[in-house]
């Protein structure tokens, strides 16, 4: 994705028109249904990443590509330029000036965690997703939540839970509550598109890209 020109993607649309049945109580089919797109498909990102070592969250900005069904691809473009594939078992790191780096993902069960759930939350697919993890459900068809809690004793063993939050047939932002660290949020489509407008200064603090995360979603 050049950085913030697709921020409004073919993935996930910026914004669903309300729906003739929007007080109706959410489930699971239901979103799994409106997010569903086929390959390929493509969505920017912004995300925080919290770290003991720095003084403020650090702002990373990029792109999610599928370019198949068994491909998942994550490019970040800003503050630096990296390109992590996800395809095979196997994970492949490209940098700038350095070599590839390759190792399976059964070494680095997020990683595995976030191809199945991306895979599975863009084919639509309740039985996959119920592979890797319990979902539960919130909310109306407007504004929505949907926790996945990891079903893997390995991956449980870092990551405590995983929210979605959307508005109709938009997924706006991706939350990771690991056992040990700061929360991990990362926004998309419409969301995205607002952290882009604020840019990289106060309006882009955590507490604010929480707001634009969460705004008007039920949790």
């Amino acid at each position: 994705m050049p950085t913030l020109m697709l921020l409004c993607s073919a993935v996930w649309p910026c914004a669903a028109a309300p729906e003739a049945g929007a007080a109706v109580a959410v489930d699971a089919d239901w979103i799994l249904q409106k997010l569903a797109r086929p390959a390929p498909v493509r969505t920017a990102f912004v995300e925080l990443r919290g770290s003991a070592m720095l003084k403020a969250p650090l702002r990373i900005e990029g792109e999610y590509q599928r370019p198949d069904q068994d491909t998942l691809v994550r490019a970040v473009r800003s503050p630096y330029v990296e390109t992590t594939t996800l395809r095979n078992g196997e994970a492949t790191i490209v940098r700038a000036g350095k070599a590839p780096r390759k190792f399976a993902l059964s070494r680095v069960p997020e990683l595995a965690g976030l191809q199945a759930s991306f895979g599975a939350l863009l084919s639509g697919d309740r039985a996959l997703l119920e592979k890797h993890y319990r979902l539960t459900p919130q909310g109306t068809h407007q504004q929505w939540t949907l926790v996945l809690a990891p079903l893997d004793a390995q991956m449980k063993s870092s990551v405590r839970d995983i929210t979605l939050y959307g508005r109709g047939a938009e997924l706006r932002c991706i939350e990771t509550r690991p056992l040990k660290g700061d929360l991990q949020r990362t926004l998309l489509a419409g969301a995205a598109n607002e952290a882009g407008k604020a840019g990289s200064g106060k309006a882009s603090s955590a507490d604010a890209l929480a707001g634009l995360c969460r705004a008007g979603v039920a949790r």
